[in-house]
């Protein structure tokens, strides 16, 4: 039982300082599951995050889920995405009563110029963390220039990219191009 209730605080502690959405929270995921319980590597953290990105849901959701399914089956899987989710559920729902009556506020409104702000440098670090794990030599390079062009200019579905990206990922690295 301790396992499972490690599980809940551990993605709790990750739901209730997950500001902000998916890609802020991967520096804080990466502390939490790789540096400090070691639930996972960092390259098992970034693929959970990719797939998490490909399914249905919230990414953060889909990242507890594959993480504590990893860890202890389809209880912690289930026990898991309950952390995560749980402190979001209390916080919006205080919010919600809250914020409707103060809403047009000048100084909710700036706070909330502020908190994008900060929203902004949590996901550029989630960028470099993710850059410095996955762009590791010339194949990987060249598939992140070519994905970054193409998303500029098609509206594809990430999906796309992604199927794309690991079929190109599996015949450059047998092609010699990329290490494995």
């Amino acid at each position: 039982m301790n396992r499972y209730l490690d599980l809940f605080v551990t993605f709790a502690r990750v739901g209730v300082m997950t500001f902000g959405g998916g890609y802020a929270m991967l520096p804080i995921l990466e502390r939490e599951v790789v540096e400090n319980k070691g639930y996972a590597t960092s390259e098992e953290l970034m693929d959970y995050y990719a797939v998490g990105q490909c399914t249905p849901g919230v990414i953060a959701v889909n990242t507890a889920t594959f993480v504590g399914q990893k860890l202890a089956g389809v209880p912690g899987g289930i026990v898991a995405t309950l952390g995560v989710v749980f402190p979001s559920v209390i916080i919006i729902s205080v919010i919600a009563g809250i914020l409707t009556n103060f809403a047009d506020l000048a100084v909710v409104k700036n706070a909330f110029a502020g908190i994008r702000v900060c929203v902004c440098v949590l996901v550029f670090n989630a960028v470099v963390k993710l850059w410095k794990g996955a762009v590791k030599d010339k194949g990987a390079l060249a598939l992140f220039v070519l994905v970054f062009a193409l998303s500029l200019f098609l509206h594809v579905t990430p999906v796309v990219y992604v199927v794309l990206t690991a079929i190109a990922g599996i015949i450059l690295t047998n092609l010699g191009v990329r290490k494995s």
